[in-house]
């Protein structure tokens, strides 16, 4: 059984200052300080894939996961002054690089384009989570964990690499980190508290809810999110606007414009949907937010066709009871004649869904939220 037999000391040299501080705020005078570790840390008793060792600052946290985790500790990645895709290894093909940089959440083709110096926080913190996903050591340790971004970002990105990180059998991550707040979204098998001498396993639970307001929006709504959609920026006039909230705040975008057809009427085609990188990574759109308005187009009497180029979204939805696919993923129909469209035409393939789902339990809200164009 593994055991934390751990004694630090450090030699205090005996300045003025430091004799002055002792002095005003009542520190006992000495030439050394020490601090002791002793606790059974047993984790090698049950199967495990996600450790936490979490408390306040100077609680001797990285010490003791060096002790037990050695050279698993990663305090980030070389990442160059290229593409962030570019900074992966070589022998790593588009696809796999792709996939690792959504499954935790960050999934904004046009960042993944930009160095990975003019990033967000947010970005560069799920951008060194892809990484350590794809590392070659089958254990990694995460030093500061969630510590440079915002608390949002914290949760949310781990909840994303607790789902990645329990994608992949024989896969271990260790999150060393001050926040208390991520324990419930990383869902760990087991934590270490070192200020309190303390190991202890859990059980793997439900994240917390998160609470997803829809509301309409003007089109001027569609600047906020324009910067993170995969295509271009441009959006009908006409279209059939909604925004996500999450505690009040801006999340999603999609926007519905109609679908002419010979024999399908009354039918909307989704013509932009978005996720502000912040909250990407539980499945804001996938899981909420097109179900949702899927619900409330079918209360008023409308199909809602989409056509999902992203990857993650077509693997979603085919899955999903809630969607029919109306044609397999292929190639994107050529969408202009110069150079960069016929690039896009040829790159991008897309799939086909029909929301055939519920219609929404709340008809008078539906109702009322549909509104007109």
């Amino acid at each position: 059984m593994p055991r934390i037999d751990l004694d630090l000391s450090i030699d205090i040299e005996r300045t003025p200052r430091v004799a002055q501080v002792e002095g005003i705020f009542d520190v006992p005078e000495a030439k050394r300080r020490t601090a002791s570790f002793h606790f059974d840390a047993p984790i090698e008793d049950r199967d495990w894939q996600i450790g936490l060792i979490k408390g306040p600052s100077g609680a001797g946290k990285t010490s003791i996961a060096r002790h037990l985790f050695g050279d698993c500790i990663v305090d980030g990645y070389e990442w160059g002054s290229g593409a962030v895709v570019d900074a992966f290894p070589q022998s790593m093909g588009i696809r796999d690089v792709t996939a690792a940089l959504s499954s935790v959440g960050f999934s904004s083709p046009p960042s993944w384009t930009k160095p990975f110096h003019v990033l967000s926080n947010g970005e560069k913190f799920r951008a060194n989570l892809a990484r350590a996903l794809v590392d070659v050591r089958p254990t990694i340790a995460i030093d500061e964990f969630t510590s440079v971004v915002d608390r949002t970002v914290g949760k949310i990105g781990s909840h994303a690499v607790s789902k990645a990180i329990r994608r992949q059998p024989g896969r271990r991550l260790i999150a060393i980190t001050c926040h208390d707040d991520v324990t419930e979204w990383l869902q760990p098998d087991w934590i270490i508290e070192p200020h309190v001498g303390g190991f202890h396993w859990r059980s793997v639970q439900q994240r917390p809810s998160i609470e997803l307001e829809i509301v309409r929006c003007d089109y001027s709504a569609w600047k906020w999110f324009a910067p993170h959609h995969y295509l271009d920026a441009n959006l009908a006039k006409g279209a059939r606007c909604f925004a996500g909230l999450i505690d009040g705040q801006p999340a999603g975008f999609a926007a519905l414009r109609n679908f002419p057809h010979p024999s399908l009427k009354r039918t909307q085609a989704v013509s932009r949907v978005v996720a502000l990188p912040d909250f990407q990574g539980f499945g804001l759109v996938a899981h909420h937010m097109m179900p949702l308005i899927g619900s409330v187009a079918a209360t008023n009497g409308w199909r809602m066709l989409t056509r999902p180029a992203h990857p993650a979204l077509i693997k979603t939805w085919a899955r999903s009871p809630l969607w029919e696919m109306v044609s397999p993923p292929s190639r994107a129909a050529r969408e202009g004649r110069r150079a960069k469209l016929r690039i896009l035409s040829r790159e991008r393939r897309v799939a086909s869904f029909r929301y055939v789902g519920p219609a929404h339990e709340d008809r008078a809200m539906a109702r009322k939220l549909w509104g007109k164009t």
